[in-house]
């Protein structure tokens, strides 16, 4: 190794000691203070914006159900407007499949509106017992019918005016024929599906058919109150259940905040009535 003449000469004098090098001083980042972003338009808080009645989350959800149910009807067994009204009629109360099971028999002992009319209600009643509260619906198809003969010729009409003035057809009853017969979309159809799965999806917070009703017909365009009424209804009976809905395979899962949900992607909203 060879050593410098000046290194030598220092390590020879007493007390010398060889300067060591410092290594150089690391440069510190400054600190800049920075004002908060502020968020992005629209990016504010989601939940307090949130709007259930919009009308992108109402077509999102007729979207599905089209998807879903495309091609939906009415469950009760018909061939005429007169039938329709019987059985819709006999559906209060009682599951739609009882009703079809009585229909049949039902129609071919009386197949006209002129021999109900000619029946006492103690008459019918035998024939419409298991569909429950048989003597009130006995009551109401005799009178029915009576009106139907003496005041429309024997046709069942088709407006919502003159069919709330026959006995038994409230609206519910009058929307279903008209709906479903005529193909007359001048209400929704309120039974317990819609009633309960309307509450739940947040489109409603009424507890009264009439005032649902009402609320739907706000939310909904009228050219899909028809169909929304019978997809609901067979979304009620295949995945939303009552007692225990199947909602990891429900196409409206992630846009549901039912509180009794099975499975959820999305938060809860107390405000989603059940």
């Amino acid at each position: 190794m060879i050593v410098s003449p000046l290194l030598y000469i220092l390590c020879l004098m007493p007390g010398a000691k060889p300067k060591s090098r410092k290594p150089p001083a690391r440069k510190t980042a400054k600190t800049v203070k920075t004002s908060p972003k502020k968020p992005a338009q629209g990016a504010k808080d989601q939940g307090a914006k949130y709007n259930p009645l919009a009308p992108e989350r109402v077509q999102d959800i007729l979207n599905r159900l089209d998807q879903r149910y495309h091609g939906a009807t009415c469950a009760l067994t018909h061939n005429s407007a007169w039938e329709l009204l019987v059985a819709t009629i006999l559906s209060a109360q009682c599951t739609d499949v009882r009703v079809n099971m009585v229909t049949p028999m039902l129609f071919q002992k009386y197949p006209t509106p002129q021999a109900f009319a000619a029946l006492s209600p103690e008459q019918l009643e035998p024939d419409i017992r298991s569909t429950g509260f048989y003597r009130n619906k006995a009551k109401s198809l005799v009178g029915a019918a009576k009106g139907v003969v003496e005041r429309f010729g024997g046709q069942v009409p088709d407006t919502m005016e003159e069919l709330l003035t026959l006995p038994g057809a409230a609206r519910k009853t009058a929307n279903v024929v008209l709906g479903s017969w005529f193909r007359k979309g001048v209400g929704v159809v309120v039974d317990t599906h819609v009633h309960r799965i309307s509450r739940r999806l947040e489109l409603t917070r009424s507890e009264e058919p009439k005032s649902i009703e009402q609320d739907l017909m706000k939310v909904i365009p009228q050219d899909k109150w028809i169909d929304y009424s019978h997809q609901i209804i067979h979304h009620g009976r295949a995945l939303c259940i009552a007692r225990k809905p199947k909602c990891a395979e429900c196409p409206l899962e992630n846009i549901c905040h039912a509180g009794d949900k099975t499975w959820s992607t999305v938060e809860i909203h107390q405000s989603a009535k059940l």
